[in-house]
């Protein structure tokens, strides 16, 4: 049974498709980029186990079914490890289970993605999801084994590694409907 996540935030200023601000929300536990209400929430964290601190220089590990929600940001992931600098974190890396993040956009549109791995560096704000990663929202999809977004620029870089393809599928305005798209079709390369 496959989980599901909706995740995103609105850069400030940016018209980016709707795919991409998704993938941009999808490490979002509290980051900048999140839902603007969302930031002012309180963050709860559920985990198996936790090995750390969440101060100084350290790393704080997180397992046994990780679950994070901050206003309407969910995440589910089998483990994270969170880097922090100064009690400030760095770094974020949810992997396996697969990751599923979900969250509603400041117009009220939700989005969802799922990836095999999460990592999300905070100090250069480049969001890196690898392994059979999907992200969705009304107005498209996109699916592939590797998208990198960089909060700063907006600029994705996505493939498929091994010879896979990147798949994307982008509706029309008019056909926005209130029901999330199918994902990009499945199709074998036949070059």
């Amino acid at each position: 049974m496959s989980r599901n996540a909706d995740l995103s935030r609105r850069r400030a200023g940016r018209r980016l498709p709707a795919w991409l601000l998704l993938g941009a929300a999808l490490l979002a536990a509290g980051a900048a980029w999140a839902r603007s209400s969302d930031r002012n929430r309180p963050m709860d964290i559920e985990a198996g186990r936790q090995v750390g601190t969440f101060s100084g220089d350290s790393v704080n590990t997180l397992s046994g079914g990780v679950h994070i929600t901050q206003g309407s940001l969910d995440i589910t992931a089998d483990s994270a490890r969170i880097t922090l600098a100064g009690g400030d974190p760095t770094r974020a890396v949810f992997s396996g289970g697969p990751v599923v993040l979900k969250q509603v956009l400041d117009d009220g549109t939700p989005m969802s993605a799922r990836a095999d791995a999460v990592d999300y560096d905070l100090r250069t704000e480049v969001v890196v999801f690898t392994g059979n990663v999907s992200i969705q929202q009304p107005r498209g999809s996109m699916s592939g084994q590797r998208v990198v977004y960089d909060l700063k620029s907006g600029r994705v870089d996505s493939g498929g590694e091994g010879g896979g393809r990147v798949r994307m599928r982008i509706l029309p305005r008019d056909a926005q409907g209130a029901t999330a798209p199918e994902t990009a079709p499945d199709r074998k390369d036949d070059r």
